[in-house]
């Protein structure tokens, strides 16, 4: 789900449709600095963005930018309360991205990826620049929790070492479009896995591609990135989790979809959820198509019988609905069960002469097909959204990117529970939610 936009952030959209070339690429620049802090749930301050600006609109360099984001920091001694560290590495990360990627440089080695992430993140992680010397796992929401398996620490040099020695002595002579692209994806994939960085990992890693592949002769739009880079991050690892006792194995076709539309310029479809390894049992909430199951309907001595499981009618509903109790309705004087209740409200379809009022339904002619109206906030809606696109997500970050209160998130949030739409799984701190309904 795309983040809600406070109103100093830049319309970078705007930027690019009415600047000239110059101003296009560093508007490219700030655009995917800023989208890549996305990966880690970070988001830049009022301040970055107004930096930003003075870069693009030719007033300073993006050197001086960086200069300038440091400095703010450094003498920043009084902090309001809505400071924290979090915001200061997305700034200071997002400005150095920027620089980095208007910088003509490159060398394809596992030296530059190092000093890479030590520029990105000097002053923010003790370890910048640095291979990690621990083994890590990290909880993925489209794992169900579980974690890929990472590169060993006793082992990461020489693993990046032999990573790049044969992408250096790869030959890409005589291939298909296709053919290259496919490589890449499992490039970058297997460079990823080996994880050589104990955070900023996924940010270093998309940095370091861009320009490798620029390096190529790739003109690799940042854009992609900066627009989808929850998805890179996820799509990553799905090419990289194997769990043969529930028979999933690694699939790259997600990670090559993404670079499809890089450099192929394709349109392929970028969801987060189709990621998920339980994909295909989701409930599809969307505004005007929610699937609810009911048995067996007689209408107008007509017995239709229809089961979603199956696959053999919908229901169309007008907003988000709740399945949950068994209720009993007359129509034509037969009897009809159903699991439909809509928080025992009075619904009543449009245009097709069915009225729902507390679990009876009136029927007169032989459409079956509903539309149910269900009171839910647009605040609900997106809380709902970003449990379906993020099942660890915590109620700051949910506050985070609606800025709004989290004792808002919270009410909401109970309230959803109360109505048994969500459910809460695990501890309060390590934890997911559900969505039942």
């Amino acid at each position: 789900m795309p983040k809600k936009k406070s109103p100093y952030e830049l319309d970078f959209e705007e930027y690019i449709r009415n600047s000239e070339p110059a101003k296009k690429e560093k508007t490219y620049a700030w655009a995917t600095a800023i989208g890549l802090q996305q990966v880690d749930g970070l988001t830049p301050s009022k301040y970055l963005f107004e930096t930003a600006k003075r870069n693009i609109d030719g007033e300073i360099s993006v050197a001086e930018a960086t200069s300038i984001i440091d400095s703010y920091y450094e003498s920043k001694v009084n902090r309001s309360s809505g400071d924290d560290g979090r915001t200061e590495e997305a700034d200071k990360v997002s400005s150095r991205i920027a620089q980095i990627l208007s910088e003509k440089s490159f060398n394809f080695s596992p030296s530059y990826l190092i000093a890479l992430h030590g520029r990105l993140f000097d002053g923010i992680f003790k370890f910048a620049g640095k291979i990690r010397d621990y083994d890590i796992s990290k909880k993925e929401w489209v794992l169900d929790g579980d974690s890929v398996m990472y590169g060993a620490a006793f082992e990461l040099k020489a693993a990046l070492d032999y990573d790049f020695e044969q992408e250096r002595h790869f030959s890409y002579k005589n291939l298909t479009l296709e053919e290259i692209v496919k490589h890449i994806t499992f490039f970058v994939s297997r460079l990823w896995q080996i994880h050589a960085f104990g955070e900023g990992n996924t940010r270093t890693t998309a940095v370091f591609t861009i320009k490798y592949l620029r390096s190529l002769g790739f003109d690799a739009d940042n854009e992609l990135f900066a627009e989808n880079s929850w998805y890179f991050r996820n799509a990553l690892v799905r090419a990289n989790y194997n769990n043969l006792q529930k028979g999933i194995h690694e699939n790259s076709e997600f990670l090559e979809k993404f670079f499809r539309n890089l450099l192929l310029k394709e349109h392929n479809e970028l969801k987060n959820r189709f990621l998920h390894i339980r994909a295909k049992d989701f409930l599809e909430i969307k505004e005007k198509n929610v699937t609810v199951n009911y048995g067996k309907v007689t209408a107008n001595n007509k017995n239709i019988t229809q089961n979603v499981t199956e696959n053999d009618k919908n229901i169309t509903v007008k907003d988000e609905t709740v399945t949950r109790n068994t209720k009993k309705a007359t129509v034509n004087n037969k009897n009809i069960t159903r699991n439909v209740t809509v928080n025992n409200k009075n619904v009543t379809q449009k245009d097709k002469n069915v009225t729902v009022n507390h679990g009876k339904i009136t029927v007169n002619d032989k459409n079956v097909t509903l539309n149910i109206t269900v009171k839910l906030t647009q605040t609900q809606k997106k809380i709902l959204n970003m449990i379906k696109e993020n099942s660890c997500i915590t109620q700051n970050e949910i506050a985070s990117k609606l800025n709004i209160a989290r004792e808002t998130v919270n009410r909401n949030m109970k309230k959803l529970q109360q109505e048994k739409i969500i459910q809460r799984l695990g501890a309060d701190k390590n934890g997911s939610w559900k969505i039942l309904q």
